[in-house]
């Protein structure tokens, strides 16, 4: 996925100032069911895509500790 002028993209809440920031385009996400996701540091680089359903997953995981403490 490319990135596109259109999508609005939000810093995730739970990034910190260390420098592990992500963003994604909820917007995007609720018209299409793909979530795009990028580094906040590199907004021209790689864009992910992943199913909207994969993502609150992932999401529901890193609120419940499942990954551990970075």
């Amino acid at each position: 996925m490319t990135d596109s002028p259109t999508f609005l993209w939000v810093k995730s809440s739970y990034s910190g100032n260390g420098g592990t920031c992500v963003e994604w385009a909820p917007t995007h996400a609720s018209v299409t069911g793909i979530v795009p996701v990028r580094d906040s540091k590199d907004p021209h680089g790689p864009v992910l895509a992943v199913p909207a359903a994969s993502f609150a997953l992932f999401v529901a995981g890193v609120k419940a500790g499942e990954f551990g403490a970075v």
